[in-house]
Order: structure tokens, then sequence, then C-alpha cells
């Protein structure tokens, strides 16, 4: 086998190492409220996620993973060189975000290390503006849409349950929230795991091994859920900490408004193939459901941090990718 095939299955190892990252990373999106709330210990949490996240690829379709693969880049920019600079980007920016507890975006990450190292190589026209339109607007509109839905399904619950025993209610939702963070590592792992896939596809079609159209490959879904699946199952427990106990103070009924939520809005964006964080959702639909106590019930000076670093992503990950291009022995 020529040198070339080996490099070839070198970066798809490396695209799942990303996924694998990305899993733990991302594990407090599907974990942090059934942690804090007490629901489940940390073990049978993630345990319970990671389940979840690889069924996932067995359901939703591939849209996402097709905007990823030839939405956001000219297809033929693209080569081995521009997607090893953007995983390393990415990876880069999940380490680091990850060791200072930052719930930052690893789907944002991947798709400004895949543009950054696209500039470099052939300029600002290799991208399309389209795709990336979509995906920057709602960098702006997920948080907002998981608080809002947050915010009115807590007060919904509030008010259907207003002449409730709180023991009653506490007892109830305990149960209800096994459900939703099932439905939420669903949708976590149907969104997160399809950008790997993307990058993936993509890499086989520019390399000839996908014929003359683009489609993802059976094998490539399944090992991008189970390498996300594993990564879950890994943890995160610094993120975790962040988002579940520091962000606002959550309870059963809380966790459970949060992930419902989160999870209607990534099915949405799921089916039409938005690829949109994750990350941003839950922590809009967290602070929507903390904010239905008293807005001083957030940690807002946190809240801000974690904005910056959600604005920061998508630049800081491209420049890493932009240089790793430019240093790669190519």
């Amino acid at each position: 086998m020529s040198g070339s095939f080996f490099f070839l299955v070198f970066i798809i190892l490396v695209a799942l190492v990303f996924d694998y990252i990305n899993g733990f990373h991302d594990a407090a999106n599907s974990i942090a409220t059934v942690v804090s709330t007490r629901v489940l210990s940390p073990m049978l949490a993630v345990a319970w996620a990671a389940f979840f996240n690889f069924v996932a690829a067995f359901g939703f379709g591939v849209n996402v993973a097709k905007t990823v693969g030839k939405g956001v880049v000219e297809a033929a920019v693209v080569d081995q060189w521009v997607i090893l600079a953007g995983l390393t980007g990415a990876i880069l920016w999940d380490l680091i975000t990850w060791y200072y507890g930052i719930p930052t975006s690893s789907s944002h990450a991947l798709i400004g290390g895949f543009a950054g190292a696209a500039v470099v190589k052939a300029g600002f026209g290799s991208l399309i503006p389209s795709g990336l339109a979509k995906i920057l607007l709602f960098i702006v509109l997920s948080p907002l849409l998981g608080m809002a839905l947050g915010f009115g399904l807590m007060v919904g619950v509030y008010w259907i349950f207003r002449g409730a025993r709180p023991s009653r209610v506490d007892w109830l939702f305990r149960r209800l929230q096994l459900i939703s963070a099932a439905a939420y590592s669903l949708v976590h792992g149907t969104n997160d795991a399809q950008k790997t896939m993307g990058i993936i596809a993509i890499l086989l079609f520019s390399s000839g091994y996908l014929g003359p159209e683009f489609y993802v490959p059976v094998w490539v879904i399944l090992a991008a859920g189970a390498a996300i699946g594993l990564g879950t199952l890994a943890g995160g427990w610094r993120i975790v900490k962040t988002m579940g106990m520091r962000l606002t103070k959550i309870r059963p009924v809380g966790g459970f408004c949060a992930e419902t939520a989160g999870a209607v809005m990534l099915i949405g964006t799921a089916v039409a193939g938005i690829p949109v964080s994750t990350t941003h959702t839950i922590t809009g639909s967290i602070v929507g459901v903390g904010a239905t106590q008293r807005l001083s019930a957030v940690r807002w000076g946190l809240a801000g941090r974690i904005v910056w670093a959600w604005i920061l992503t998508i630049p800081l990950s491209a420049l890493i990718a932009a240089l790793t291009w430019l240093i790669l022995p190519r």
C-alpha cells in the first residue's frame, strides 16, 4: 500500500481522536444537570449519556455531516493537509478550554479550524458564505432560544404543579429527568458526532475514495458514534462542575426543563442540517431555568466569561489551524 493511504488512515484516526475529545469535553452537556441534581451518580450518568450518544448514530440522518462536509469550505480546496491542520486547531482549543473548565463549543472549534486552514491555503474565497452565515447566526440564536425554552418550560411546570407538594414534585421529576437526560444525550450525539462524520467523509471524497458523489459511509457513522460515546464515558469533570454546580443551582424539575428545552432545540437543528453548539444550547437552557427563581440566582459574571470564550472559539481555533498548516512538512 502507498504512503498516501497510510497518511489517510492516520488523519482518520486523528479525526476520531477529536471525536473522543469532543465526547469528554462536552460530557457536561449531557450529564451536568443530572449529576448536580443527584438523580444519578457521576459514573452512572456518564454511562447513561455514553450509551445514548452511541445510539444516536442510528437515527436522525446525516444532514449535519453533509453541511460540515460540503457546506463550509469549497471541496476543491480541501486536501489531507487542510483537514489535518483543521483537526489540530480544534483539538488544541478543546484541550485548552477543558483544562480551564470553560464550556466552549467543540463544533465551532472544528468549523473554525477547518475554515482557518482553508483560508491560509487558498484565501477567503475558499469559504462558502451561506454555510458559514447559518452557523454564525446560530451562535447567537442557539443560547437565546435555549434560554427562552428553558424559562418557558420552567414557568409552565411551576404553573401546572402550583398546588402540589414539593416532595411529590421532586419525586416525579427525579424519574422524568432520566428520560430528559437520555433524550438530550441522544440529540447531543446526533449533532456532535456528525461533525466528525462530515470531516472524514470529505477527506475520503477529496481523496477519491467515495467516487463522484459525496455521501457518508455507514462505517464512518458507526466509528464516529463509538468515538464520541467512549469520550463521554471518560467524563469531563472540570466542565461538569462549571455548568452543573457553579453557573446556577439546579433541582430535578429544573434539570428536566433544561434538558428538555435543549433536546427540542437540537432535534430541530439536526433535522434541518444546521451544525449548532450543544454547549451553547444547554448553557442557555440552564441560565433560563435559573432565571425563573430570580435573576441573581445566575452567576452572570461566570456566564459573561463563558460568552467571551464562545466568541473567541472560531477565530482562535482558526488561527491555530492556520499556523499548523504553515508549519506542516507538506
